[in-house]
């Protein structure tokens, strides 16, 4: 076995919406999925890769703030997450990821508004298939990206689960002004 080896360590956490697999390294968190999204043992599979990491079962402080960020999230008492974050990708995934982080609360972009963000009009597709590919839902708010036309596009999670996360935004940013 290498030496950098790392672990990553999962759990399932309950939400209004499903339960959703959570995993953190001891540096960050580096997952979290619904349970019952198909792709899901292909993103494990992928970050047990790039991180070159084993998977077990646990929680470790992470997984613990994650669990507490969520529920208050989800009480409508929290806009921002603050739980650290580890997510391999390419250089251009990195910057769609991290633009995805600057959508407020409450708000929507469209891919085309999301690869103007990025400096890169010509990249709508690839900025929908970097979306695609967020292996952390929620916190990394890849449902607030919605088509031109404002009509809801894939969501890993499920179309009926972008809506509900949409919609209960839209109605928590209200109370919070």
């Amino acid at each position: 076995m290498r030496e950098d080896k790392q672990t990553i360590t999962t759990t399932y956490i309950e939400t209004p919406l499903g339960n959703m697999i959570a995993g953190a390294t001891s540096q960050a968190v580096c997952l979290l999925e619904f349970s019952d999204r198909r792709s899901l043992s292909t993103q494990l599979k992928s970050l047990t890769k790039l991180l070159n990491a084993d998977t077990t079962e646990g929680n470790n402080e992470h997984l613990d703030l994650l669990r507490c960020q969520l529920k208050e999230y989800f009480e409508g008492k929290r806009k921002e997450f603050t739980v650290p974050l580890i997510s391999p990708g390419t250089a251009f995934q990195q910057t769609v990821w991290n633009e995805l982080l600057k959508i407020p609360y409450g708000s929507t972009r469209s891919y085309k508004q999301q690869a103007i963000a990025i400096n890169n009009i010509d990249a709508i597709r690839a900025v929908a298939h970097s979306n695609g590919l967020n292996r952390i839902s929620i916190i990394i708010p890849c449902h607030r990206i919605i088509g031109e036309d404002g009509n809801l596009t894939g969501y890993g999670g499920g179309l009926w689960r972008k809506k509900w996360l949409l919609e209960f935004e839209k109605g928590q940013k209200n109370l919070f002004h």
